[in-house]
């Protein structure tokens, strides 16, 4: 049986940087909540993490940096979406200790156009920047999909005479450099976090409810229900992949979370929550049900979601909630995994989308 002072000194076996700034903030929306006569609506704020404006990614490179700096690299070379958050709070880590990044940013056909948002951090970051078209890449999640593309770019690192460490999307699945679960690490930390907030508000969460993509943030956080509070479930709304596809990358790195930290458990099928009813079009496809989401909670709350993420899992709550999925459960939990950066390029569909509005 684990207590949230146990599980901390489990993990304080891992090496780790300080990147991220935590704990981050848990508090109850307080107009959000006035909405619904049954719920009771809370965010978790990792877009305060503080790495290159904050996000869920920072708590990760905490754990995966350390394991650059022990692997001896000097160049980090990862890949994602031209917009992607994780490139950017990957370029902010790299040079701050003082190693080099390559990105490979897929572009797909319906991606904003123009040096706005991540993509202009990542080159105030000095990153190394390779556009690529998304093409007939079907899954960018796995680097099987990109090998033919990223796997290039590390060899020519090589050739200049640095040590590449090719880095999974997200830091989430174990391929590549990586050879344990370091990223969902991060979360498990933020899970006993959430954990000691809420005895100290005096309030047990039902649900903690995040977008998905790669699967390391909720892999993280149900491995910290798993351990010490089984009653929470951890719902997914996934931003990328289907159910089936998110599903298998959550149970993989959550069955090799538990097992780097010596637990004798694993996960149960029905406690991994996904849902892709929310995708829409496809990842980082506006439309308005995300764009009412920005709208709602920016005007209730003063909080930003973004596009491409929470605007979606806002957007999977709200409507779960009309739904009655959430069933007798009061305390719902949002976690805020960051993006803002991303609402710049995304402008002219937000204006359009909050023209009609009052």
């Amino acid at each position: 049986m684990y207590t949230t002072e146990s599980l901390r000194k489990t993990l304080a076996r891992f090496p780790r940087v300080t990147l991220s700034q935590v704990p981050t903030p848990l508090y109850r929306m307080d107009r959000l909540s006035g909405r619904f006569d049954s719920y009771e609506l809370y965010v978790k704020r990792d877009d305060q993490t503080g790495l290159a404006f904050g996000g869920n990614k920072a708590r990760k490179l905490d754990f995966i940096m350390a394991d650059v700096v022990r692997c001896g690299a000097d160049c980090v070379v990862t890949w994602a979406g031209v917009q992607s958050n994780w490139c950017r709070q990957v370029a902010a880590a790299a040079t701050k200790l003082g190693i080099k990044t390559v990105l490979v940013l897929f572009k797909g056909p319906r991606s904003p156009e123009g040096c706005d948002g991540n993509l202009l951090l990542d080159r105030i970051f000095d990153a190394e920047i390779r556009i690529v078209d998304a093409g007939e890449i079907e899954n960018m999640l796995e680097l099987e999909s990109v090998r033919h593309v990223v796997e290039p770019v590390a060899d020519q690192m090589r050739s200049k005479g640095l040590k590449p460490y090719l880095m999974p999307v997200g830091g989430s699945l174990v391929e590549g450099s990586m050879q344990g679960p370091w990223g969902a690490l991060g979360y498990v930390e933020s899970f006993i976090e959430i954990v000691e907030q809420s005895a100290e508000l005096g309030v047990k969460f039902d649900a903690v409810v995040l977008a998905s993509g790669s699967g390391g943030t909720q892999a993280g956080l149900l491995v910290g229900a798993t351990l010490l509070s089984p009653d929470t479930r951890v719902v997914g709304i996934t931003v990328y992949g289907s159910t089936a596809k998110v599903t298998e990358y959550v149970r993989s790195v959550a069955d090799q979370t538990l097992e780097q930290l010596g637990a004798s458990t694993r996960v149960r099928g029905d406690d991994i929550i996904v849902f892709d009813d929310y995708l829409g079009e496809g990842y980082g496809v506006f439309n308005d049900a995300v764009g009412e989401a920005i709208r709602l909670v920016a005007r209730a709350e003063g909080l930003l979601l973004d596009p491409v993420y929470t605007g979606k899992s806002v957007a999977g709550i709200l409507d779960l909630i009309e739904k009655g999925y959430f069933g007798t459960a009061k305390n719902i939990l949002f976690l805020h995994t960051g993006g803002t950066p991303a609402l710049f390029p995304y402008r002219s569909q937000l204006l359009e989308h909050l023209s009609g509005k009052p």
